[in-house]
């Protein structure tokens, strides 16, 4: 069916983790018959087992679904439902970038979180057209009047206006459809121009190689055409084109402000790189579109294999998993303890715990994860500059002329009875206050500057504890600064065990040393024997020394979390 452009859709879902986007995705599909009813099941998009069982969206989905508008018309919806967490920004910021307008979900129980002003400001300077929703307001608890007020003091648009539905019922689904055919505007689509198409996301295929996903701006895309891309030298020709309903449906071609997918069999995911621009061989356009920012990986850990004999396979587990995980990085690293293994970054606390479980389930691997820190800057004595991803690379003391670490600033959400509880934590953790103000008589918004290493093991899990579960937080980096860190050994059998070290802050060093040590005493079993063993070599640890790293590498990150929180 081919639907010109004045009848083409291009729209996010985007919310706070679990304020219905993916029930929502389900209802759409429903109400316009895209999925047969037998073959429908809750959380459809979300393909993945851990999406399912978490209740969570991990990587954002496309599909393209027909509307028969009151109008009489039929419409072309483009649909990407996004991650509501604020690990997956990334993705959110990547999804919006193939759309002309979002919709803003909001639980009418809880109310605007913080994610719901991240997500937004990343609409308004995307120049998004935004509709404002309340979910869920078939629920007792909901509060309609309330959250309309806060949404209205967010966006400035009358509470009267924002729309009121349940994903789970399917009430007020079909206004919110009217209300997209409304508002929304089509693409400004030229198909006379030069083809463009930009990537907005991509995974891999072992038989068919890399699964671009495209936005065309311009121009037309068909099978068998040639194309070449801006940032990389790479030329190819399509394999196959086509479009997701939610299956992956082949087509003739792809038109200007379409959504679909591009297949050439390219295996190598960076010669097709997310942000890049397609177009063709035969009649190229002169200037790429706006790519993205590079991803930054924020938070850093080691992952061992517990047998040396799978370092290979996880080495192949981690190649293929990068395919499909952009923001995934790695290198390889040596540990005295642990033996081989690779230094990983990852966007935050809930991607590592992903990663790591993706590479347990998919690829059958047991790991151990040493504890996560950040990457520090180091200006040395003779002013050389270097980069910190592990306490073991940290230099001596002496040699050290600063040390700098990323600072984040962070937005809180929080009931007002709990703004002293909220307050009190972000200044154990060397926060810095920068803005209160209250969005509404009830709900207060907490600014804080704080250390990235302060928020990365149990920050948010202290959160919630304080809050009784109904504070909210959201972060972006906002730069480096300096700070007085040492870095923290913990010697067996007088020997330092790198797995163990740990870079903190100068005041919380002896609780944290003295928090370890004592839980390894607990930990590491007696000698066996009284008679008094040789001094190991300097090149190897005592078999006993490595297998009590080993279980205590696994079992202590309690441990840890208490002692860097001090």
């Amino acid at each position: 069916m081919q639907i010109p452009p004045e009848r083409i859709r291009n729209f996010s879902i985007i919310a706070h983790i679990d304020h219905g986007k993916s029930t929502l995705a389900d209802r759409i599909l429903e109400v316009t018959h895209t999925v047969d009813p037998k073959f429908m099941k809750a959380q459809l998009l979300d393909s993945m087992d851990l999406e399912r069982e978490r209740g969570i969206t991990i990587k954002a989905q496309a599909v393209r679904v027909y509307y028969q508008a009151d109008d009489g018309e039929t419409y072309q919806f483009h649909l990407i439902d996004t991650p509501g967490h604020v690990d997956f920004t990334y993705e959110v910021s990547r999804s919006l970038a193939a759309c002309e307008g979002a919709l803003l979900v909001v639980d009418a129980a809880q109310g605007v979180e913080a994610q719901t002003l991240a997500n937004t400001y990343l609409a308004v300077d995307g120049g998004l057209e935004l509709i404002p929703a309340m979910n869920k307001i078939d629920l007792p608890s909901a509060e309609p009047e309330r959250v309309a007020g806060e949404i209205e003091e967010l966006l400035g648009e009358p509470a009267d206006g924002v729309l009121r539905m349940s994903a789970k019922t399917g009430e007020g689904v079909h206004e919110m459809l009217e209300a997209i055919v409304k508002k929304i505007p089509p693409p400004e689509a030229d198909a006379s121009k030069p083809p463009r198409a930009l990537i907005f996301d991509s995974e891999f295929d072992q038989y068919r190689g890399v699964i671009a996903y495209v936005r065309v701006v311009d121009g037309e895309f068909k099978k068998g055409d040639s194309i070449k891309t801006f940032q990389t030298p790479t030329k190819a020709e399509i394999d196959d084109i086509g479009y997701f309903g939610p299956k992956m449906t082949s087509v003739g071609g792809l038109s200007a402000g379409e959504v679909g997918y591009i297949i050439t069999g390219i295996k190598d995911v960076a010669k097709l790189r997310v942000g890049d621009t397609i177009t063709t061989e035969a009649n190229h356009a002169a200037e790429p579109l706006p790519g993205y920012r590079e991803v930054q990986p924020m938070v850093f850990c080691g992952l061992f294999p517990v047998s040396t004999d799978d370092f290979e396979d996880l080495r192949d587990a981690l190649e293929k998993l990068k395919l499909n995980d952009a923001a995934l990085s790695y290198e390889p690293e040596t540990s005295r303890a642990l033996g081989f293994g690779f230094r990983c970054g990852f966007l935050g606390l809930l991607h590592m715990d992903i990663v790591r479980e993706r590479l347990e389930r998919e690829y059958d691997l047991e790991l151990l994860a040493t504890p996560p820190n950040v990457r520090y800057e180091v200006t040395l004595t003779n002013a050389e500059e270097m980069k910190v991803n592990s306490p073991s690379d940290m230099p001596e003391r002496v040699l050290i002329e600063e040390i700098r670490e990323p600072f984040i600033r962070a937005t809180i959400l929080t009931p007002r009875e709990y703004v002293g509880a909220v307050m009190e934590l972000c200044q154990e953790r060397r926060g810095v206050h920068v803005d209160m103000h209250y969005i509404s008589e009830q709900r207060v918004q907490i600014t804080y500057d704080l250390p990235l290493a302060e928020i990365v093991l149990d920050f948010f899990d202290q959160l919630k504890s304080r809050s009784k579960g109904y504070a909210s937080f959201d972060y972006e980096v906002s730069g480096m600064r300096a700070s007085d860190l040492v870095r923290l050994d913990i010697l067996l059998a007088g020997d330092p065990v790198d797995a163990l070290s740990m870079i903190v802050h100068k005041d919380k060093a002896y609780p944290a040393g003295r928090m370890l040590t004592e839980r390894l005493r607990e930990r590491i079993p007696p000698r066996s024997s009284p008679a008094k063993p040789s001094r190991p070599s300097a090149k190897t640890s005592p078999p006993s020394v490595t297998a009590a790293t080993s279980r205590v590498s696994a079992s202590c990150s309690r441990t840890r979390r208490r002692a860097r929180s001090g």
